[in-house]
């Protein structure tokens, strides 16, 4: 942390920067370059844009593309393999190529590039969409829809008898290698972020120094996001940062684009009441065109997903419209069905598991296998949990005892090296599979396999926003779970249960069931 410094200049012009000026360690140099003047006068037509400063996705669609490719040449391999793939060719001919040379120019060129093609044109490698969130692979499942339907159309208009499963088989293999590719180059791109800020944009943050560490904490949050703030300018003068520890520079009545210059960065965000006055914000936009600058604007608006917000755009005025959070319809009812099915199944298969584990338990400490404890539920209805005992039998007794050295800030009780706590409870804390008997109450109806942490009943009356996460059922796991377990704050982790049940979706429960697979795996937070 460093001390909030103001620096003050009376002008507004570009100071000139010394080229000597040795650049942030770990920022993909590049060599700026002085864009010509723009007061909102229109730049010519034929005026060559600048190049942009943030050139990570350069490589990174790169290497997509030729994945892709790889993707679509393997597909074509393997449906060659089955019996009736030439189906359609054998008898025909084109230009110079026989049926056996036009089935492999159509399944080892024009497929192929038709893949690209249409990967481009639906736009799955805008950079907009690259490194983040879901909307890159909804374009990739667009494109194979798009696929079929355009070799459907050829084979109809050329009266081609194509073997409908060639084309189940090269479509979805297809549409398989894509995604397997691009989750892991993803995954690749996350590492390299997270490690060594490759791959990331650096960002000048520009607002009140609240709202500008409010979207600093925000966006640092995830590293794998890839946006770094390396300074903040504040447009409330530099008194307000006065004696105030803030993580980055703060710097008051300064250009903002010859900040950027001066501190390596490629990208401007507004934050909060900044991007309030429309004609300054329109004027910044003004400024950086042809610069290569990235603008960004940030909402006092936090910790609502994408899918809710929708920008409606009237007389000029983009309006943000936030739709309420959708806790009921087809998507509940299937949630609802998946609880219980996957909770009866689930019990049956591992039945044997929970056989040895409650053998485990009585021989390592006599008493009963399950620990039972009311806690609270959907909509504030009490129930008794069910998990497998991990505790002396006099655990509750020695609690008093040990509440001076409880870890956690809030309602529940954390330890990470509780004494109470006997070797094989431990194992089954560390692997998460003392919370396997609560398959019990998803079937019961009330729990779910995903959703906010259950809670003690005898806790307090969960006042104010913490109420709030009663509306779903509790869940075995759950955002909280794949986001640090134990090792969260109590405000932290009412944070994400607001988050989960805000922006509760079918797939975003689908996504945490995954998740929650490698941080079990990791055992990370688990005490």
């Amino acid at each position: 942390m460093r001390e909030a410094v103001g620096e003050v200049t009376t002008s507004l012009h570009r100071p000139t920067t010394d080229s000597s000026r040795s650049k942030p360690v770990g920022y993909d140099s590049f060599e700026w370059q002085e864009p010509p003047p723009s007061n909102g006068v229109p730049r010519s037509a034929w005026t060559r844009q600048h190049r942009r400063l943030s050139r990570w996705h350069r490589p990174y669609t790169l290497a997509l593309i030729v994945l892709d490719l790889l993707s679509a040449l393997g597909a074509s391999y393997t449906a060659s393999l089955l019996e009736k793939s030439q189906a359609g060719f054998t008898n025909r001919s084109w230009a110079f190529l026989d049926g056996t040379e036009l089935f492999t120019f159509f399944a080892y060129v024009a497929l192929p590039l038709g893949w690209l093609i249409l990967l481009w044109t639906n736009g799955s490698y805008d950079r907009r969409y690259l490194g983040l969130g879901s909307e890159e692979y909804k374009r990739v499942v667009r494109t194979s829809v798009t696929v079929v339907a355009g070799v459907s159309l050829l084979a109809f208009a050329t009266k081609a008898d194509l073997s409908r499963g060639t084309v189940a088989t090269v479509s979805m293999t297809a549409l398989l290698l894509i995604l397997i590719c691009r989750v892991t180059a993803r995954q690749v791109l996350h590492v390299a972020r997270r490690r060594t800020g490759h791959g990331a944009h650096r960002m000048v943050l520009v607002g009140t120094l609240p709202e500008a560490l409010e979207v600093y904490t925000a966006v640092t949050r995830s590293p794998a996001a890839g946006l770094i703030p390396v300074a903040i300018h504040i447009t409330d003068g530099y008194a307000a940062a006065r004696g105030i520890e803030t993580p980055v520079p703060v710097y008051a009545g300064r250009d903002v684009l010859a900040l950027v210059r001066e501190v390596g960065a490629d990208t401007i965000a507004v934050c909060g009441s900044a991007s309030a006055e429309p004609g300054e914000l329109r004027r910044l936009a003004w400024q950086l065109e042809g610069t290569g600058v990235d603008l960004v604007v940030a909402p006092q608006l936090t910790d609502i997903a994408g899918p809710r917000v929708h920008i409606r755009p009237i007389e000029g005025l983009p309006l943000l419209h936030v739709e309420e959070p959708t806790l009921s319809g087809p998507g509940w009812l299937t949630k609802n069905l998946m609880d219980r099915i996957v909770a009866g199944l689930g019990l049956i298969l591992i039945s044997p598991i929970l056989l040895f584990i409650a053998i485990g338990i009585r021989l390592s400490d006599p008493g009963p296998v399950f620990f039972r404890q009311p806690r609270v539920g959907h909509e504030g209805r009490t129930f008794r949990v069910w998990k497998f005992r991990t505790m002396y039998q006099d655990a509750e007794e020695r609690k008093a005892t040990l509440e001076e050295l409880n870890e956690s800030d809030g309602m529940l009780f954390k330890m990470k090296h509780d004494p109470r706590i006997f070797s094989f409870g431990q194992k089954l804390r560390a692997t998460s599979l003392d919370e396997l008997p609560q398959l019990i109450n998803v079937l019961k109806g009330e729990m779910s396999l995903v959703g906010p942490r259950p809670l003690p009943a005898d806790d307090g009356d969960y006042l104010g926003d913490v109420r709030r996460r009663l509306l779903v059922r509790p869940g075995i796991t759950g955002l909280w779970q794949v986001s640090g377990r134990s090792d969260l704050s109590w405000d932290e982790a009412v944070r994400l249960d607001l988050y989960y049940v805000d922006n509760w979706s079918l797939t975003y429960d689908l996504s945490i069931l995954w998740r929650t697979i490698f941080v079990v795996l990791k055992r990370k937070g688990a005490y």
